[in-house]
Order: structure tokens, then C-alpha cells, then sequence
């Protein structure tokens, strides 16, 4: 059995220029460009994110929808689920 998610993937720069990132899932997947930004530039600008002197999310750099479909070969934890669920 497949199982799609889907995610919205924010990357930032922090002060030291380096990459972060936040990860949303179950994201409404039909958001605008505008609509992304704004929400970044209001993390961005919040600036409640810092850890040893480091200011994280500092600078909005892109936003991505990543898609990902997990297929099992095997699940024998989801068959002993289904067999509680049954009882």
C-alpha cells in the first residue's frame, strides 16, 4: 500500500548566512507566492528564533511543496493494527 504526503518546505538564512529550514505538514497546497512570503517575511521579522547568539529564519530565501509517496514492501505493525481494529 502507497502513502502520499505532501509538505511545505520554508528556507531561510541565518545570520551567519547558513541554511535553515522549516518544515509544515498538512499544508494547504494551493497557497500563492505572495501569500508564502508574507507568512516568511512575518517569521522573519519576529525574530524569536535564536540559539547561542544566532539569529535563525533571518532572511527568506525559498519555498517548496515536496511531495513523497511511501510504498511498503512489508508492515507487519499494520496488519496487527488492523486485527485490534477488528476485534
Amino acid at each position: 500500500m502507497a502513502t502520499n504526503t505532501k509538505t511545505l518546505k520554508l528556507t531561510f538564512l541565518n545570520d551567519e548566512k547558513k541554511k535553515d529550514s522549516i518544515t509544515l505538514a498538512d499544508a494547504v497546497d494551493n497557497l500563492t507566492e505572495d501569500q508564502v512570503r508574507q507568512a516568511m517575511n512575518t517569521i522573519a521579522s519576529a525574530n524569536v528564533f535564536e540559539k547561542d547568539g544566532v539569529a535563525y529564519y533571518k532572511t527568506p530565501v525559498s519555498a517548496s511543496y515536496v511531495e513523497r509517496t511511501v510504498t511498503d514492501v512489508f508492515n507487519d505493525g499494520a496488519k496487527k493494527a488492523d486485527t485490534k481494529a477488528a476485534e
